[in-house]
């Protein structure tokens, strides 16, 4: 059998999950989070110039954020698309 090598989040979530912190939830909730998932699923590539100086705004703020850079544009862009 082969040995999976989690991260140090990923252990975490394992001994959470070992622990019971997590629990199932209605199937009705289920779909609900599933249909969010599958909304959300990105499936077209975009290629912009933007200017330096925004760029590296919008870095910093994403990372107050604990977010990637360009998934904190991409929600920044669904938001104001909405």
């Amino acid at each position: 059998m082969t040995k999976i090598k989690l991260n140090e989040y990923e252990r975490t979530v394992e001994k959470d999950l070992i622990r019971g912190k997590f629990h199932p939830v209605s199937s009705m909730e289920f779909e609900s989070i599933a249909r969010a998932i599958t909304q959300r699923k990105k499936d077209a590539v975009l290629n912009i110039r933007i200017n330096n100086q925004d760029l590296k705004q919008l870095k910093l703020k994403a990372k107050k954020l604990g977010v990637p850079y360009q998934t904190f544009i991409s929600e920044i862009l669904r938001r104001f698309a909405a």
